[in-house]
């Protein structure tokens, strides 16, 4: 990643409220700032984790990225590091993915198969989204 396409720090933590979600659900501004606090980020509070995701405040100290980063279970090179934050955002939407039954159902099917069979299906997979994207375009009711 250049650094030019570097993301900046609130799109790296609003990806964390979007993906983190063990609760089923997207944590609140003061869960994060309670859980923050707790691992050793004195000052957090509901509205500095707020500024934070929202670029208003873009300059956080070291000790508040790695609260951050212990909460959200990610190292706390993911906020300084783009390629540290690409390998750990493919790594959350994996397991995201795989939280989903049928995706998981899925991939374990596929273990049984062959190299060649395995190669076959993810051609197959392919096909049907390049066709579901243009008749998507095509058809946006589709």
């Amino acid at each position: 990643m250049t650094d030019a396409a570097a993301k900046p720090l609130a799109a790296k933590i609003e990806y964390l409220f979007q993906t983190v979600q063990p609760l089923g659900r997207e944590y609140s501004l003061q869960e994060v700032a309670d859980g923050c606090r707790a691992i050793g980020g004195a000052s957090f509070s509901k509205a500095y984790v707020w500024s934070l995701r929202t670029g208003h405040r873009d300059n956080p100290t070291m000790r508040h990225l790695e609260a951050l980063a212990a909460f959200f279970g990610v190292p706390v090179a993911y906020f300084f590091d783009d390629e540290a934050a690409e390998r750990v955002e493919t790594q959350l939407a994996l397991a995201t993915a795989l939280h989903n039954a049928d995706i998981r159902a899925v991939a374990l099917r596929m273990t049984k198969l062959s190299n060649l069979d395995r190669k076959s299906l993810i051609r197959i997979v392919d096909e049907i989204q390049r066709i579901k994207e243009g008749a998507t375009a095509a058809d946006p009711e589709n």
